[in-house]
């Protein structure tokens, strides 16, 4: 194993980690944004509000996003199973 090998597995793993957080990260902080100036405008202080959206928020993008997830993820783990049987021929 040299080093360009370890460079594009390191490469790939971080790749792959941020598209599989991006969505459902991204949807946390534009609920969490809406909900914190939806609270600003109306007052209202009840913390349990803004994660109650959260939850239900990242649910729903789990629900919408997880099979592309899935087959994003199965993808990568062929590609390094691939990479290490080709590395010990």
């Amino acid at each position: 194993m040299n080093t360009e090998t370890i460079l594009f597995l390191g490469r790939r793993t971080l790749e792959t980690g941020l598209l599989l957080s991006a969505p459902v990260l991204g949807v946390a902080l534009l609920s969490g944004i809406v909900v914190s100036l939806f609270q600003a405008v109306t007052s209202m202080r009840d913390m349990t509000l803004g994660i109650v959206v959260k939850i239900a928020a990242v649910g729903v993008t789990l629900l919408i996003a997880g099979g592309w997830m899935l087959q994003l993820a199965l993808g990568f783990t062929q590609e390094i199973f691939d990479t290490i049987q080709a590395l010990t021929q």
